[in-house]
C-alpha cells in the first residue's frame, strides 16, 4: 500500500484520518480540506484516485510514468505540479533528484513521491504546528510543499559551488583525472537547470492561479519562494559558462602538455639522429684501413706484392688515404 497519509483539515486543524474514500469523503461532507500522501503508487490506486476526483487522464499517466520535467498544467479548477527536489550528498560529492507530483483542486491535495527525497512528512508536521497557515485551503500546501523543494537548492548550490573552486585549483595540478569531473558537474548543472529554470514561470503562473481563486487574499504569498528561486536559477546559470571555462583551460593546457612532448620527441630524433651520422662516419672511416689490414693479414704464400720492399708502407699509405678521404668527405657533409 502505498498511502502514506490522509487526513481531513477544518480551520487549519486535522480533524480526521482513514482511508483516501473516507478521507475525500469526510472533507465533502464537513466542509473540509483533504490531504493526501503517496509513495509510487500503482496504476490501479491511482485509477481509483481519478474516479473519486475525476482527475484528468494525462496527468493521471505523468504521475503513473513518473521522470517528468518540472512543469505547472492547469485542467479546468484543478492545478497539476511537478517539481524535482535535489540533495547533495557529500560522501560521493554528487547530487541525487528526486519528484513530486502535487494535484490541488478546490478542497484537496494530493502530493505523490517518486523518491525518498523531499520529506513530505516533516513538511506536513510544521504546517499542522501552525493551523493559522493551513487554514488558508490547498494553496498554503503547495507554497509549504515548494518553499522546502527550493530550500533544498541552497545545500545543493553550494556544493556544486565548492566542487567548481575545487576544478579550479585541480586545473593547474596536472590531474588527469580532472576533465572527467568537469564533464560530471556539467551534466549535474545541466539537470539543475532542468529542475530549477521552469520554477519561474511557474511560481508566476501559480500566482495568477491564486489570485483567481476565492481565498486569493488569505493564501500565503508565493512571492517569496519565487523570489527565492530566481536567485537559485540565476546561480546555476552561471556556473554553465564557468564550467564551460575551465574545460576549455584544460583542454588549451592539454594541447600545450602534447606540443611540448612532440617537441621533444622531435629535438631527441634530432639527437639521435646526429649521434648515427657520427657513429655511421667513424665506421666507415675505421672500416678501410681494417679491410686492406685484413687482406694482407691472411697469411697466403702466393698473394701480389706479399715479397715486394714497398708493399708494407704501399698498404699503410693507402689505409691513411683512404681513412682521410673518407673523412674530408663526412667532415663537409656535418656527419663529423
Amino acid at each position: 500500500m502505498t498511502l502514506v497519509d490522509a487526513a481531513v483539515y477544518i480551520e487549519g486543524r486535522r480533524v480526521f484520518g482513514g482511508t483516501v474514500a473516507q478521507t475525500l469523503a469526510d472533507a465533502r461532507s464537513r466542509g473540509g480540506m483533504a490531504w493526501i500522501g503517496l509513495y509510487r503508487p500503482d496504476h490501479e490506486e491511482m485509477s481509483e484516485l481519478a474516479g473519486l476526483l475525476d482527475l484528468h487522464a494525462l496527468a493521471v499517466e505523468d504521475a503513473l510514468k513518473g521522470h517528468q520535467r518540472a512543469k505547472l498544467e492547469r485542467y479546468g479548477d484543478m492545478t497539476f505540479l511537478v517539481l524535482q527536489p535535489a540533495r547533495y550528498l557529500d560522501e560521493t560529492e554528487t547530487v541525487e533528484f528526486g519528484e513530486v507530483h502535487v494535484f490541488v483542486g478546490p478542497d484537496y491535495v494530493i502530493t505523490i513521491r517518486h523518491a525518498e527525497n523531499p520529506d513530505l512528512g516533516a513538511v506536513r508536521q510544521r504546517l499542522e504546528s501552525r493551523p493559522d497557515v493551513l487554514a488558508h485551503g490547498p494553496f498554503a500546501v503547495v507554497w509549504a510543499v515548494c518553499d522546502d523543494i527550493v530550500d533544498q537548492y541552497e545545500p545543493v548550490v553550494a556544493g556544486v559551488e565548492n566542487d567548481i573552486d575545487e576544478i579550479e585549483d585541480e586545473l593547474f595540478s596536472g590531474d588527469p583525472a580532472v576533465s572527467k569531473r568537469i564533464f560530471g558537474l556539467q551534466r549535474e548543472v545541466i539537470d539543475l537547470q532542468h529542475a530549477t529554470t521552469p520554477l519561474v514561470d511557474m511560481f508566476d503562473r501559480l500566482q495568477q492561479i491564486v489570485k483567481e481563486s476565492s481565498h486569493a487574499e488569505e493564501v500565503p504569498a508565493i512571492r517569496d519562494v519565487d523570489d527565492h528561486a530566481r536567485r537559485i536559477v540565476d546561480k546555476v546559470d552561471a556556473f554553465r559558462p564557468t564550467l564551460d571555462s575551465a574545460l576549455t583551460v584544460h583542454s588549451t593546457m592539454v594541447d600545450q602538455e602534447n606540443n611540448e612532448a612532440m617537441r621533444r620527441m622531435a629535438e631527441f630524433g634530432l639527437e639521435q639522429n646526429e649521434q648515427v651520422k657520427k657513429v655511421t662516419a667513424w665506421a666507415a672511416i675505421l672500416f678501410a684501413p681494417t679491410l686492406v689490414g685484413t687482406i694482407y693479414g691472411m697469411n697466403f704464400d702466393h698473394m701480389p706484392e706479399l715479397h715486394w720492399t714497398l708493399g708494407y708502407p704501399m698498404a699503410v699509405g693507402l689505409m691513411a688515404a683512404t681513412s682521410l678521404t673518407l673523412y674530408v668527405i663526412f667532415k663537409r657533409k656535418g656527419w663529423l
